[in-house]
């Protein structure tokens, strides 16, 4: 069997209904596992700031409700857009803030490697499904305000999450931060030109 037929075979599993639908289950435990994770930040949190605090459920519930489009029929463009950023910079981000706790205690609990493999998941499936993305670039301008925001709010306003061991780095972790906002807001338009291309070369 050739390349292309086993990638084929793979989308087609990808994006059956069946599959869908486990895919949206597994995504809204993890949705309200993360959520519920971070309870007792938001418990010490001003109201103002509550949407801006749990970001890596936000980014999954973002990615849920783009699945349950996909599974009507449709496609929430500007959700698809905040999907594919979110997921894929604060899975990345939860999975070096992992590591950075390693480096820095020599060993982390078997929660902390359960971070490190679910959220790495939450990027992989982000990519998995760029074929899928209807967004246009005015979403992707939408999605990186709000991104870029976000970042405002943890690192000017101090509401990112609380990972106490790593405090002393927060000037560190927050440069990283932003580059990782502008490195998946570039793949988000990214995603869009080879879609805009592929369509001229059809057309």
């Amino acid at each position: 069997m050739s390349l292309s037929s086993l990638k084929n075979m793979a989308w087609l599993i990808l994006t059956h209904k069946s599959f869908l639908w486990i895919l949206l289950f597994v995504n809204i435990f993890g949705t309200v596992y993360g959520y519920d994770w971070y309870m007792w930040q938001l418990e010490m949190t001003d109201p103002i700031f509550w949407i801006f605090v749990p970001d890596s459920p936000t980014a999954s519930l973002f990615f849920s409700i783009a699945i349950i489009g996909w599974l009507i029929g449709k496609n929430f463009k500007l959700i698809e857009a905040l999907a594919l950023i979110t997921l894929v910079k604060y899975g990345l981000w939860a999975v070096v803030m992992n590591l950075l706790t390693l480096n820095e205690l020599g060993s982390i609990d078997k929660v902390g490697w359960m971070l490190i493999g679910s959220h790495f998941a939450m990027a992989v499936q982000a990519i998995l499904y760029s074929g899928m993305y209807k967004f246009d670039f005015k979403h992707i301008v939408i999605a990186a305000i709000w991104t870029l925001h976000n970042d405002v709010i943890d690192y000017v306003f101090g509401q990112m999450p609380i990972y106490y061991d790593l405090m002393k780095h927060m000037q560190q972790i927050g440069y990283f931060t932003f580059w990782l906002s502008i490195a998946c807001i570039t793949l988000a338009y990214i995603v869009w030109r080879k879609r805009v291309k592929r369509k001229t070369v059809i057309v």
